[in-house]
């Protein structure tokens, strides 16, 4: 069964965009596909993107997702969605509509080709019905723990089930009667008859079948027993067509299983595994236990919190789809698992938005100056110019006045040596404006603190630029008082303070880092920064990239996300 999907234009440009991103570089996924093609195993390339609908997906998705799809149209060949929904315990309709709309922002598209492990529910029984009464699979009454107790270990064999020489047309009834709903959760099971004492233990008479009275998500209550993944999964690959199916590394030991299910089922078409490296990052989890537990006891606010590795954090955090591309093309496709610095992804969405993103003024944390023979009432305002990376994006214009806003960090009254911002009796530029010159500053009282600085302005700097050949090192942004847009900041950073949590033992909670998110109130922003579009990234000059949060923002209150920093340790590291 298929499902037509409506791909609005937006996300057909998205999709073009991710098939130009597609590099026609080799790995050796490509070398076993070459090698099918010229022995004519197969006469195309069809893969599939199969997640479980049980979390949302996470930036390890997304090389997977890249790598199906990437590899599809290296060949002129299509990828096919398939949800493997064969646990309605865990598995929910949200996750089925988060996971497409993470495919789809990434630029991909399946097109009509979506399709349910559920859909073949009817087929796979017929399968499981087959190897029973071809004497390859059998109904055991073992319980759960039994079963793990007769497996035996790596290094000593298991013991067959006494219930494993039934013959078929006993075990046929009662696989009906399962099916039927007469037995309770956890009263049986069918199970593949291979070989107790095989050195793989995924191949000691594996679990086909198992009892599950839960309302599934597409099929309400029509079934109560639902096949296992290694089951289900290399039957499904095969009803597809696929030709490749591609995987992480974990199922390297899984494979002989799923090719005694593809052989022994004697299925018409045979695909493919083949396995590479899932992908590891620094300063993060991958687990969906562990996120889902993030989730659940409030340590983040839900699946699409800007620190969360989740596709829809990345998202709302301001990554973009195109970073995230270049972020899966770079690290590339290996054999051999390896942890990835989370310094490369942060490097990847600078890259694109110093190409894209505007550069506009905003003031974090507010200190007041008033520039003391500038005309009362005057405002005059200065083309700035939107990305110098762009030539054509043009310029805009920005308010000055007689009262502004600054950075805090940018005026210092008893500055060190080779300090060239703003101190009493010092000059800067600010940018794209006039030379001020710092006369002095106003205290409260009772505090000490410096509430507003006082300056003079220099006419004939208009524009920033020297009037008489004098030099001014430091160059400062600042925003007009009576023309400054409130805005909340968010200041996250990285969720965890050590780059592998939980190593050594550890409880990985122990390792969250106190300081990954700060929020700051009454920050002062270009007054235009009110119609940012949710989701589209700025550079905040001085101060990084930021974004309109996705979710809380609005014209009444904006709220922005820091997305990264400005100083890039990857490239940096990568060019020493």
């Amino acid at each position: 069964m298929s499902e037509n999907t409506h791909v609005d234009e937006n996300r057909l440009r998205g999709a073009e965009q991710a098939q130009e991103d597609v590099k026609p570089y080799s790995n050796f996924i490509h070398d076993f596909i070459d090698k099918d093609l010229e022995d004519k195993v197969y006469d195309k390339v069809l893969t599939r993107f199969p997640p479980e609908p049980n979390g949302y997906l996470h930036i390890g998705h997304a090389k997977a997702i890249y790598i199906d799809f990437s590899t599809a149209a290296k060949y002129n060949g299509v990828c096919n969605l398939r949800f493997d929904d064969t646990n309605p315990i865990k598995e929910d309709v949200e996750y089925v509509d988060s996971i497409m709309e993470d495919i789809k922002w990434l630029g991909f598209d399946w097109e009509d080709r979506l399709f349910y492990a559920s859909d073949y529910f009817e087929k796979i029984y017929e399968y499981a019905e087959f190897l029973i009464k071809k004497g390859k699979a059998y109904v055991c009454d073992l319980n759960q723990q039994e079963v793990r107790e007769y497996r035996g270990t790596p290094t000593e064999p298991g013991k067959n089930s006494p219930f494993r020489e039934r013959g078929a047309e006993e075990n046929l009834d009662l696989f009906r009667r399962m099916r039927a709903g007469e037995f309770p959760e956890g009263a049986r099971t069918l199970r593949a008859k291979i070989d107790m004492a095989s050195p793989n233990l995924n191949m000691r008479d594996p679990v086909l079948y198992r009892i599950l009275k839960s309302h599934h998500h597409r099929t309400g209550d029509q079934w109560c027993i639902y096949p296992m993944y290694d089951f289900q999964h290399p039957l499904s690959d095969a009803l597809e067509g696929i030709s490749h199916s591609l995987c992480s590394l974990e199922y390297e030991d899984h494979r002989p299983l799923y090719n005694w299910v593809v052989n022994e089922s004697e299925t018409e078409h045979t695909p493919r595994q083949i396995e590479f490296a899932r992908l590891n990052l620094t300063y993060t989890v991958m687990s969906k236990r562990y996120l889902r537990e993030l989730v659940e006891t409030g340590i983040v606010s839900g699946w699409d919190d800007p620190r969360m590795p989740t596709l829809c954090g990345l998202r709302r955090r301001g990554y973009t789809p195109e970073s995230i591309r270049s972020f899966c093309e770079k690290i590339g496709v290996a054999k051999t698992n390896s942890t990835v610095d989370y310094a490369l992804l942060e490097h990847c969405i600078r890259e694109d938005l110093n190409k894209k993103a505007e550069r506009v003024m905003a003031v974090l944390r507010p200190l007041k100056v008033v520039i003391d023979n500038y005309p009362e009432g005057q405002v005059e305002y200065f083309d700035v110019e939107n990305n110098p990376e762009d030539p054509d994006s043009g310029t805009r214009k920005v308010a000055f006045s007689k009262e502004l806003y600054i950075e805090q960090d940018d005026f210092m009254e008893n500055p060190p040596k080779k300090y060239f911002r703003l101190f009493p009796g010092g000059e800067v530029r600010l940018k794209s404006a006039y030379f001020v010159k710092c006369e002095n500053v106003v205290k409260d009282l009772a505090t000490g603190e410096i509430t507003e600085v006082h300056c003079t302005y220099d006419p004939a700097s208009r524009g920033g630029n020297s009037p008489d050949g004098r030099k001014v090192k430091g160059t400062i942004h600042w925003v007009s008082a009576a023309h400054a847009l409130d805005a909340e900041i968010r200041l996250y950073d990285q969720l965890f303070a050590v780059p592998n949590p939980g190593e050594d033992g550890r409880e990985y909670k122990d390792d969250m880092n106190p300081d990954s998110l700060e929020v700051l109130t009454h920050c002062k922003v270009e007054p235009a920064l009110a119609e940012a579009a949710a989701g589209t990234g700025y550079q905040f000059l001085r101060m990084g990239y930021f974004c309109a949060d996705n979710k809380d923002f609005s014209r009444e209150k904006p709220v922005f996300n820091r997305i990264v920093g400005l100083k890039d340790s990857w490239s940096k590291a990568a060019k020493e």
